[in-house]
């Protein structure tokens, strides 16, 4: 799922904050950036011009 540079990339960041559960690190943080785009992507009646009216 990743390339070299990119896997490069997260297993220094694991190896500096001390993160030994990858799987749940990468649940969490695939999950938290899932919640939270929803979330500013919420369906809505108007569009956000004429909510600002």
């Amino acid at each position: 799922m990743l390339n070299d540079e990119e896997h490069k990339a997260v297993q220094r960041y694991l190896a500096k904050y001390k993160i030994v559960n990858k799987s749940r690190w990468y649940r969490e943080t695939i999950l938290s950036h899932i919640v939270r785009t929803l979330e500013e992507d919420y369906p809505t009646l108007f569009n956000e011009n004429e909510m600002r009216r």
